[in-house]
């Protein structure tokens, strides 16, 4: 008989471990939204406390700008209590705690525990399971702040009321296993209290005499600042900047939203490698998190700096580029293949040349006609070859052409020549498509139509694999 293993405290089991396959799909069917709200209801759908908190601090920072008068001491106080606060979130919070991107030492984690108590966003253990969520569902309507539902939601509205829908369950059971997490947790209240406006009031009044200042500017203007900050991650982050990793989802990268969330405006990155614990990746790049997290790696602090291998990384970044040049080429006309030509035989090509200028190259049959009196190296080289297979000549045996000549001939194409060209070789495929994106599926397609007994191959350009037009015909 097998022992069974001893079964862990319930609140240690993993949330999500029996969780049917199609959860996403089940969870939308089976369970209804609160109801919408309206001007007769929007009062009793407000989330009264965040609320409260995201309104009263604002007022009070506002009320102190007009009544207290700002030193210089307490400004560059608020500033370094901000970045503070501000990293409780972004190193703690987000990428120690909800990612588990890198491993902290006891007293890293009681300071990073403090000082995210200090940004006044809920305990680590109810945002990292808010995170997971939002990660896990991302831009459906089990993410928590849905970028889809509209800017102004992402950022603060999801706070301001009850969620329409309880998010996506995630498992948050090995927070439940760490004992600062669970100390955070039980004292949040006080911890907040401490952190967010009695340190903030009492270092610039001792140090300087400056209470007033320290509760209105260090205290309730750097905690203003801090949550929006941060809300930048889940609003702005999602709406402005490009997509160099991957389109499927609407997280963006972007400078100026790394300068107002603390480094965290990688957000492309960061939703590909989310354990990574960069946000940046390149040495220029602003990711002060990184720079906090690499310095605490340095003294000793933090350990287990986990980043995803440079070669998926370049993964990534490959197919976004080749996806931007498919969208290029569908804006440029690429000459008809092989498979969209009527085939000609030797005797009609004869015949036909005798009424309009036709030249053979590598098996297609090219109208000549716009081009004889724009031709380099005169008229006379081209009409001499009209009814005539010049492969030799155009392919060196006068003049080796250039790559934009290969692909102007290409244009040119009106036939192919019966039994001339039995597989499309590189000489018959101009420059511009021997580096041509093609599909998987399309690949497929080629090889099965040769396995078919098709003689012939196109070359089409819709975005995926890179292969060269020797390697496809090879497959």
């Amino acid at each position: 008989m097998v022992p069974s293993l001893p079964t862990p405290p319930i609140d240690y089991i993993p949330s999500d471990v029996n969780i049917p396959d199609n959860y996403v799909e089940h969870t939308l069917a089976t369970t209804k939204e609160l109801p919408p709200i309206t001007l007769n209801n929007w009062w009793k759908e407000l989330n009264y406390v965040s609320t409260i908190v995201l309104t009263v601090t604002p007022c009070l920072a506002i009320y102190g700008i007009f009544t207290t008068k700002l030193v210089w001491q307490t400004a560059l106080f608020s500033v370094f209590w901000y970045f503070v606060t501000g990293l409780g979130i972004t190193a703690g919070y987000h990428r120690l705690w909800a990612h588990r991107s890198y491993n902290a030492s006891v007293p890293l984690e009681y300071a990073l525990a403090l000082a995210g108590a200090g940004a006044v966003q809920g305990s680590i253990r109810w945002w990292s399971r808010g995170h997971r969520a939002h990660h896990r569902y991302t831009d459906t309507d089990l993410d928590p702040y849905n970028a889809h539902k509209g800017l102004l939601w992402s950022h603060i509205g999801w706070m301001l009321v009850k969620p329409r829908r309880k998010p996506g369950v995630a498992d948050v059971s090995d927070l439940a296993k760490n004992k600062i997490v669970r100390w955070q947790h039980q004292w949040y209240l006080q911890l907040l209290i401490i952190m967010a406006f009695l340190i903030p009031s009492i270092v610039p009044g001792f140090g300087w005499g400056d209470f007033r200042g320290g509760f209105f500017y260090a205290g309730a203007m750097r905690l203003t600042f801090v949550h929006h900050s941060t809300f930048c991650v889940n609003s702005l982050a999602h709406w402005l900047g490009t997509t160099p990793f991957d389109d499927k989802h609407t997280p963006r990268d972007h400078f100026i939203t790394a300068l107002v969330t603390v480094g965290e405006g990688y957000h492309n990155f960061h939703h590909q490698f989310p354990m990574d614990y960069r946000n940046a990746i390149k040495w220029y790049q602003y990711d002060p998190t990184k720079w906090f997290i690499t310095v605490c790696y340095w003294l000793g602090l933090a350990s287990h700096l986990k980043a995803f291998p440079e070669g998926e990384i370049k993964k990534g970044q490959l197919t976004m580029e080749l996806k931007k040049l498919d969208r290029k080429s569908h804006t440029i006309t690429w000459p008809k293949s092989s498979n969209d030509l009527p085939v000609i035989t030797w005797e009609s090509f004869q015949e036909q040349s005798l009424t309009r200028p036709l030249v053979l190259i590598s098996g297609f049959i090219h109208d000549v006609s716009s081009f004889l009196d724009e031709h380099p190296g005169g008229r006379h080289l081209l009409a001499k070859m009209i009814g005539k297979d010049a492969s030799t000549a155009f392919f060196g045996g006068v003049y080796d052409h250039s790559n934009a000549a290969h692909n102007l001939l290409a244009m040119m194409r009106v036939g192919v020549l019966q039994h001339g060209l039995e597989l499309e070789s590189e000489r018959a495929i101009p420059p511009s498509q021997r580096l041509q994106i093609v599909r998987a599926v399309q690949i497929a397609d080629l090889i099965r139509a040769a396995d078919g007994g098709e003689n012939m191959f196109s070359f089409p350009s819709p975005a995926g694999n890179l292969y060269s037009a020797d390697e496809v015909t090879k497959l």
